[in-house]
């Protein structure tokens, strides 16, 4: 089989509609478009949106909400993530992101204290919960906040 010879499934296409080819064809003279005014014309139509004039939908509808542009994106982590490493790794963002733990840093990760840890890592993350170091040094860990 060749790409010359794909064809599609029998009756899963149709023709195309030939509009102004003569008054016989249903579809002819104006081409199914009426006679005259705004959407006979070539261009012509009204935006998305525009209601003849009307106040639209987007602007009788309240507006909610901020953006906050000073908010911080902070990834999460937890304390029983770690625990895929191996005893007396160095755990930093350039390992998590190896480690595929997470996918993209915006302002930085923090750990939290979920979970249980039994392995003793060293991590050098700018954020840590004071739960979670306590945790990571309990487990003959250390904790060195950049």
């Amino acid at each position: 089989m060749k790409l010359h010879d794909l064809k599609p499934a029998e009756g899963s296409t149709h023709a195309p509609k030939r509009i102004g080819r003569g008054t016989g064809s249903g579809t002819g003279k104006t081409a199914g478009k009426g006679h005259k005014g705004q959407n006979s014309r070539a261009g012509g139509g009204v935006r998305p949106g525009f209601e003849g004039g009307q106040n639209p939908l987007y602007r009788r509808m309240p507006k909610r909400g901020f953006k906050n542009i000073s908010r911080k994106e902070i990834v999460a982590l937890n304390v029983r993530d770690l625990e895929r490493f191996e005893n007396g790794t160095v755990i930093t963002l350039e390992s998590l992101l190896d480690s595929g733990l997470i996918k993209a840093v915006k302002d930085g990760v923090k750990i939290l204290a979920t979970g249980e840890l039994t392995k003793a890592l060293i991590v050098k993350i700018d954020r840590v919960s004071p739960a979670a170091a306590e945790k990571i040094v309990a487990a003959g860990g250390k904790v060195e906040v950049e």
